[in-house]
């Protein structure tokens, strides 16, 4: 390549890294993905290095940065980002036979939280590195950032503010907005000036390290144990005091394991890797915008594979309608995959998708989604669908006016597809318990027009010669969730409610008001007084007060917000009309709150890690609260018991146990004083 054409070649390089750190930093719609962001990120450094020289705006000479809006504030000490590697041998080599600490590398917006003589005193967004915004006001709005602290010197702590996957999907099904993802998500709402709406966003900061305290703490273990103690929930982490090959790759596998199980909450895209010795870390030099010591950054190397594109299906989920890639099946990380999102029509034109026979590449990103990175030969032209796939109505092309990404958009306000979240609650383990049926699935049957209300799931028998010749079902699965639906018949009352997807109504609410009145007159209890209507339940009316807010604010733990969503759900009467059709194909035990023992009686317990003696924590806290106790989900000084499997763990809920003089007890010493005697007895 002649030196024009690399500079050229640099200049264009330049533009597609900014413009798609400028999309990933502020909230927008993705513009490529990451492993095409290092491809073309290596290849800029390659080519500065060929030339020798590096252009002002280049990626590699600055820090990615959000465009939050308000107060600008220079940092008191740089957050500069850290260098990246995909291989564990770096990370060896990096660590140089010192004792490394190895972290989550949280997926959210960084923000420098800093506290003086006890009190909270400004909450900064990254921004470039140098110079963020002040959001000092939203912090209340901020889960992790207390008012205040034990320590009364000057203290710096540099964290991640996420949003968790089960936040992210409660936010979608409830205020039907469309976001790619929980950062997505976390960046945009700290953009919002309502506080109030920040708030429902259940925002979380994570420290991940302490920039700087008044005190002499030199190990950056210690440093993260000292945060612990002031109340802070930090970051997962593992300690490796030998960081040799063996011991470094068993650790990645222990985090890429929690990974692929969905077993961590928060989004995550990669790892982080620094020095117990601080001093030592600060003795690095500063290349470009990394400091070379301060840390490595490890990201998963994603395994590509060729492939054909067989078709691409159009499925209207949520708001939008999106393609979605069906080709050959190729193996990836031990799966076989035979589909993956294209996300958008800006997107399918981003990579030049074309028909039937395109030749594709494709990954499985972060080693969980499957995903095209690139056309490597197009078959045929890309065409857009008239009308929605379900419901048939007009289907129009939105162009966004902050990123100007193209979507396909339904124009039904009613389209069955734009519940799908909801209905995937509705089927999950805590709502009516149907096996079998994935979002996927569910999305096929919203798709082919078999279901638009919870009821159809109850009517599904009449496709069930249709399901059972559908791709990747047949006979046997198709009996099995036939089977599943039948026993799901019989349900509990509180299970149902958290079915029906009512805004605010988590299981604990549901409990709250199934213990205070049975399911039909909570029912009952919604709907507005009628004058002159004689009601099964006029007692009740006559003493129950007629604003939503206050029908059930005074049971305990549910408020005049939770009353409110409530009582508005029951009163939409397309929401009271499926609830009726629904309860003709379904019969409702109550729940039963009274304790079959009292083992647990008075104490409070908090569950952490993974069990193996219960199915999963959720049967051992319903195991605890049938014998009297209370499960919770956060370690205070009220709690009795903190139940690890790893009790030896430097997680954030042992290290405030620890602090707090708690117990921490293992499964099999629970099952021991608490589950052997009593079944004996």
């Amino acid at each position: 390549m002649m030196s024009d054409e690399k500079t050229l070649r640099m200049q264009q390089l330049i533009k597609e890294l900014n413009d798609a750190s400028d999309a990933y930093y502020n909230g927008e719609a993705e513009r490529m993905s990451d492993y095409e962001w290092d491809q073309r990120f290596d290849e800029l450094k390659r080519l500065e290095a060929e030339t020798g020289s590096a252009m002002p705006d280049s990626p590699t000479q600055k820090v990615s940065e959000d465009a939050i809006q308000g107060k600008k504030e220079e940092h008191e000490f740089a957050a500069l980002s850290l260098a990246k590697t995909k291989k564990a041998e770096d990370l060896v080599k990096w660590a140089e036979e010192r004792p490394i600490w190895i972290s989550w590398k949280l997926d959210g917006l960084t923000l420098v939280v800093t506290y003086d003589d006890g009190r909270l005193t400004k909450v900064v967004t990254r921004g470039n590195g140098h110079i963020g915004t002040n959001i000092t006001h939203l912090a209340g709005c901020i889960g992790g950032i207390p008012q205040a602290i034990n320590e009364k010197g000057h203290t710096v702590i540099r964290g991640e503010a996420v949003i968790s996957y089960e936040d992210f999907n409660r936010f979608l099904i409830e205020s039907g907005e469309d976001y790619a993802n929980p950062r997505n998500l976390a960046s945009g709402s700290l953009t919002l000036k309502d506080p109030a709406e920040v708030k429902q966003r259940h925002i979380n900061w994570i420290p991940f390290t302490l920039v700087y305290t008044d005190n002499n703490i030199n190990s950056w273990g210690e440093r993260m144990d000292w945060l612990d103690a002031q109340g802070f929930n930090t970051v997962e982490r593992r300690r490796i005091d030998t960081p040799n090959m063996d011991y470094v790759e068993k650790c990645i596998a222990a985090f890429t394991l929690e990974v692929t199980s969905r077993q961590n909450p928060y989004p995550v895209d990669g790892l982080v890797v620094c020095y117990d010795d601080t001093e030592y870390a600060q003795t690095g030099s500063v290349t470009g915008h990394h400091a070379t010591r301060a840390g490595l950054a490890f990201k998963w190397q994603d395994e590509a594979a060729e492939t054909i594109l067989k078709d691409i299906e159009w499925s209207c989920a949520a708001s939008t309608i999106s393609p979605v890639a069906i080709f050959e099946p190729v193996e990836l990380e031990g799966t076989t995959v035979k589909r993956a999102s294209l996300c958008n029509i800006s997107e399918c034109e981003r990579l030049g998708i074309g028909g039937p026979g395109t030749q594709l590449s494709v990954i499985k990103a972060n080693k969980i989604i499957p995903k095209v990175i690139s056309v490597n030969q197009c078959i045929g032209v890309f065409t857009v669908p008239s009308e929605c796939p379900v419901c048939k109505a007009k289907a129009e092309i939105h162009v966004s006016e902050v990123s100007g990404t193209k979507t396909l958009h339904c124009t039904n306000a009613s389209c069955p597809a734009k519940e799908l979240k909801k209905f995937a609650r509705f089927v999950s383990k805590e709502g009516m318990n149907i096996d079998g049926i994935s979002e996927q699935t569910l999305a096929k049957f919203i798709n082919l027009g078999w279901v638009s209300e919870y009821a159809d799931i109850y009517r599904l028998r009449d496709h069930i010669r249709e399901l059972a010749n559908m791709e990747g079902f047949g006979e046997k699965s198709a009996s099995n969730i036939m089977r599943s639906i039948d026993k799901s018949r019989n349900v509990e009352a509180h299970r149902l409610l958290y079915a029906l997807n009512i805004p605010l109504c988590g299981l604990d609410v549901c409990k709250r008001l199934l213990a205070a009145y049975p399911l039909d007159e909570l029912v009952a209890m919604t709907q507005p007084k009628e004058n002159g209507s004689p009601n099964l339940f006029q007692d009740l009316f006559d003493a129950q007060p007629q604003e939503p807010q206050e029908v059930f604010a005074h049971v305990s733990g549910i408020g005049p917000e939770k009353s409110a969503k409530f009582v508005l759900w029951f009163r939409d009467s397309r929401n009271l009309s499926r609830y009726q059709r629904l309860m003709d194909y379904v019969t409702v035990t109550a729940i039963d709150v009274s304790p079959l023992g009292n083992k647990c009686e008075g104490l409070t317990f908090v569950i952490t890690g993974d069990v193996h003696h219960y199915k999963n924590r959720n049967e051992l806290k319903a195991y605890i609260e049938q014998q009297g106790g209370k499960v919770a989900s956060a370690v205070s000084a009220s709690t009795s018991y903190l139940i690890n499997n790893d009790v030896n763990s430097t997680s954030g809920k042992n290290k405030k146990a620890q602090q707090l003089g708690i117990p921490i007890i293992s499964e099999k010493e629970f099952i021991s004083k608490y589950v052997e005697e009593s079944e004996d007895a």
